[in-house]
């Protein structure tokens, strides 16, 4: 129900109703929205072992989401009465969903997207697509390490205590070869996401241009 590119908003334009409107209006509905991420995480882990696509260990693979899923539901319910159990499920889902949104979505929704037929070096398309947000340690416990999206992107076998000691040397190293590093606080991150969300949503067609196109296109 969320656009975040404006192609997905092309294949929506069609939507008329409630659906069109809460599109248009998306910034306002996107937190409260996020409270059915952790369903659609679930129903995307099962498309994903059903579907054709080619697949490693595909039989393990449904073995763990069967005794995952299924073993986990049985016991909320062995446990707990009906309507308590479906209750503790639906909160569970929600507050978890809400959770993984609201790390996830800091790091890279509004910054800038790059035309498929443009070519960049790693350093530039890991850096200049992604945002770091600053903090203190509670906040790197809090989002998991995805506060140095950055640094995650550049080196992702990193040992996550590490992400905070290299951010400097990284953005150093960017300074001096005139690559943007963005970092920003927690809370004007998601003033960017929910406006950016917006622009998307009314037909913004370029809602974030590229800088290296722009700078090719005054060459």
């Amino acid at each position: 129900m969320i656009s975040v590119t404006p192609a997905q908003a092309d294949r929506r334009a069609a939507w008329r109703g409630p659906l069109g409107w809460i599109m248009a209006h998306q910034g306002v509905f996107f937190f409260p929205i996020l409270l059915l991420e952790g369903l659609s995480l679930h129903a995307s882990s099962v498309r994903r072992v059903v579907s054709r696509e080619p697949l490693r260990r595909r039989a393990v693979e449904i073995s763990f989401l069967v005794v995952r899923l299924g073993g986990y539901v049985t016991l909320v319910f062995l446990v707990l009465s009906p309507g308590v159990a479906s209750a503790f499920l639906a909160v569970q889902l929600g507050v978890f969903g809400f959770y993984m949104g609201m790390a996830f979505a800091p790091n890279h929704k509004g910054m800038p997207l790059v035309p498929k037929d443009v070519k960049l070096d790693f350093l530039r398309r890991q850096v200049l697509m992604s945002r770091n947000i600053a903090g203190s340690r509670v906040l790197d416990t809090v989002m998991g390490g995805l506060n140095y999206q950055i640094e995650h992107h550049l080196f992702p076998s990193m040992p996550r205590p590490h992400l905070r000691a290299a951010s400097p040397m990284i953005a150093e190293y960017c300074r001096a070869h005139g690559v943007a590093y963005t970092r920003t606080t927690l809370w004007q991150s998601y003033g960017i996401v929910v406006r950016y969300i917006n622009r998307v949503g009314l037909g913004d067609r370029d809602p974030f241009d590229c800088p290296l196109v722009a700078q090719r296109q005054t060459i």
